[in-house]
């Protein structure tokens, strides 16, 4: 099945506004949602909406916060998101960065007490919308072992790195610090499919492909192995002390799901430096050098991170976004 993007953002709206947001905030938030699953990432839109509504219902989110700037100096501000929708307080802190970045070269929200922002990715693209180079990632709750380690006591802490292009075909790395978002594994298990890389453990201790059998375990793999386990405690301990917020470990202690999130939002302004043509230049003649890449496998095409994003937009626009039948029935009867 597949259902036109403006007719998803509608029937989240509808669910959200009864779900107590006000219609511009329902918009918004709807509109994100629908976003990422316009863009290929079905995990974080509507794969994930069903367990936002439940944290709605659960008193996880308050749909009725608005996140207000706590104290600041300069380019740098910290923000208390109040536990109000996550991908709103992201939205917006992103925008405050990009606001400063005009004014000083650089903007740096931290934002605590917060919710899941859903993708990581959605602020990337935003911060290169707006012509800024964008960082920005989040602690979460302990959802993966640290290298050598079999209990869950570090966070998958998404991170993301946007560079823009002035044809609005950005440059956009966006990636957990696991192999596989939890998001992106329930997405393989939807399908039936085995994972195209090892990305955790089995039951027997084993590294595997099977879906099922890690979200059994819950021992996913940190990229680079040490490297992405030694990166996670890095993201959390910066976003934590910037923000005042808590800390993964924090989080696992106090709450019985994965809220209260601390997140850094950065923004940066080439044109301080360089023209729009001269930032360009650069970009284009780094992504023609990778082109230039010979292929390991037939038939393989070497993309430039983000570019996938690109043409996925591009054909959900056309025919329509995939869902999978039995949680969009369930969306529809919500």
């Amino acid at each position: 099945m597949r259902i036109r993007f403006d007719d998803m953002v509608k029937e989240f709206e509808r669910i959200l506004i009864k779900k107590g947001l006000n219609k511009e905030d329902a918009y918004e938030s709807a509109k994100l949602f629908a976003e990422n699953s316009l863009d290929g990432v079905y995990s974080h839109g509507v794969n994930r909406f069903p367990r936002v509504i439940e944290y709605i219902d659960k008193g996880y989110i308050d749909v009725k916060a608005k996140a207000e700037k706590v104290e600041g100096f300069g380019a740098l501000e910290r923000w208390n998101g109040k536990r109000g929708m996550g991908n709103l307080n992201a939205k917006n802190a992103m925008n405050r960065a990009i606001e400063l970045s005009k004014e000083y070269g650089v903007g740096i929200v931290a934002l605590g007490n917060t919710n899941h922002w859903m993708r990581a990715g959605s602020y990337g693209w935003q911060a290169a919308e707006a012509g800024c180079i964008g960082i920005c990632w989040t602690n979460t709750m302990p959802n993966m072992p640290a290298w050598g380690a079999k209990d869950r006591r570090i966070g998958n802490n998404p991170f993301v790195m946007s560079i823009p292009r002035s044809n609005g075909e950005h440059v956009v790395v966006d990636t957990a610090m696991s192999q596989f978002s939890y998001g992106k594994i329930e997405e393989y298990k939807l399908k039936g499919k085995e994972l195209p890389v090892v990305g955790g453990f089995d039951t027997k201790g084993k590294i595997t492909k099977d879906p099922v059998e890690i979200e059994k375990t819950w021992r996913v793999l940190p990229i680079g192995f040490w490297k992405g386990s030694g990166m996670s405690v890095g993201f959390d301990l910066i976003a934590t002390i910037l923000s005042g917020g808590f800390s993964t470990s924090e989080i696992g202690e106090k709450f019985e799901d994965e809220y209260g999130l601390s997140q850094i939002l950065i923004a940066i302004d080439p044109s301080k430096f360089n023209t729009t043509e001269v930032s360009d230049d650069i970009v284009n003649k780094v992504l023609e050098d990778l082109k230039k890449s010979e292929p390991a496998e037939r038939n393989t095409k070497i993309r430039y991170p983000g570019e996938r994003v690109i043409s996925v937009r591009k054909d959900n626009l056309l025919n329509g976004i995939p869902v999978v039948d039995e949680i969009w029935e369930r969306i529809k009867n919500m």
